[in-house]
């Protein structure tokens, strides 16, 4: 089928607080607003952005373990946002989901055949020695021993139980798989062995992921395309490249400056904001970012930016960079630089 395999359009996840006949208006938590972007088949989008931004909401919303306010999540054209739980139960094998801790999300009483095998059941019959085959199997994808499969949780470690979990997503042969924070819970080591499987999986087999991270190192290794959020927007998609060599967006600025840079010989640049994000349940009119926003205009406080298309195939939440992007090509023969343009709308803000 021509088309993205994985189409989200305009989701949007409200949390009321409280409810009652006396309250003429309830207050909600925006945590997820007006999201929209695709993945192919065999791509990874990273999403990326601080605490509190709508990443892991946008991933359970993906999976359906929550409901969306508004919006549309579409495989291959179904929006499955809309499917009623049999219909939904047939479009559980084409997306599964690796969560970030690696105990809690397997159940500590079952071993890891029946972990891995579990899921399959759901779906067909299968006899013990299909069990055993389909769990050896995933084992030795994942890098594990088939040993293992008589093994409980608590018997194996961190890294271990991350494999499992990845062993079971892959059980049901999905072609996408959300990964949620899938290595910040592990060692260094552990972390770089477990991306490298995920690569090496998605090459054999031709997975696209959603990745959700907060670490930029690891989001510049494995992914294809990034998507910057800020207070349950995107700000900024961009290819990875694209993105780390010159961001757009202030905010996706102010996260490359913010992050550890392991060469201690590199000055790292500082920060460009401050500040906390602001309370979802409140949020700014306007630009969510702008309180914390050293380019702010008038028009900022006011008006909600949209996601304008650039040139080099990345899409910009921002007033000020997409005028000025514009003005450039409009001033370049006069020899501007992106950043004089910038200094030129921003000069009497």
């Amino acid at each position: 089928m021509n088309g993205p395999l994985l189409k989200v359009e305009n989701l949007t996840k409200h949390y009321p607080l409280g409810a009652g006949f006396l309250k003429k208006t309830i207050p909600v938590i925006r945590a997820v607003e007006d999201v929209s972007f695709s993945v192919e088949a065999g791509e990874t989008l990273c999403i990326v952005g601080e605490s509190g931004c709508g990443k892991s909401t946008v991933a359970r919303l993906l999976m359906r373990l929550v409901e969306p306010t508004g919006g549309r999540v579409l495989i291959d054209g179904t929006d499955i946002a809309g499917l009623k739980k049999d219909s939904l139960h047939a479009w559980r094998r084409r997306m599964q989901m690796v969560f970030q801790d690696p105990y809690s999300s397997l159940n500590p009483r079952l071993t890891a055949e029946k972990i891995i095998t579990e899921p399959v059941e759901n779906f067909e019959r299968l006899s013990r020695k299909q069990r055993q085959a389909l769990a050896a199997d995933l084992l030795r994808k994942v890098g594990m021993s088939p040993e293992m499969m008589h093994r409980f949780p608590s018997e194996l470690s961190g890294g271990q139980r991350q494999r499992l979990g990845i062993a079971r997503a892959l059980a049901l042969q999905p072609s996408i798989i959300i990964a949620d924070e899938a290595v910040s819970a592990l060692d260094v080591s552990v972390q770089a062995q477990i991306l490298n499987l995920l690569l090496d999986l998605q090459q054999q087999m031709g997975i696209a992921f959603v990745f959700i991270s907060h670490d930029l190192g690891v989001v510049e290794h494995i992914a294809h395309r990034v998507a910057v959020m800020y207070l349950g927007r995107i700000v900024e998609l961009a290819p990875c490249e694209a993105l780390f060599a010159k961001p757009v967006h202030p905010y996706t600025e102010a996260l490359i400056a913010a992050a550890p840079v392991p060469d201690p010989t590199r000055v790292r640049l500082e920060a460009p904001v401050a500040g906390e994000v602001p309370s979802p349940i409140n949020p700014p009119s306007g630009c969510a970012f702008h309180p914390r926003c050293p380019l702010g205009v008038e028009r900022c406080r006011i008006e909600v930016p949209p996601l304008v298309p650039m040139a080099d195939g990345r899409v910009v939440a921002c007033h000020v960079r997409a005028q000025a992007i514009e003005l450039q090509g409009q001033s370049a023969a006069a020899g501007n630089s992106l950043a004089t343009t910038v200094s030129a709308i921003t000069w009497n803000r």
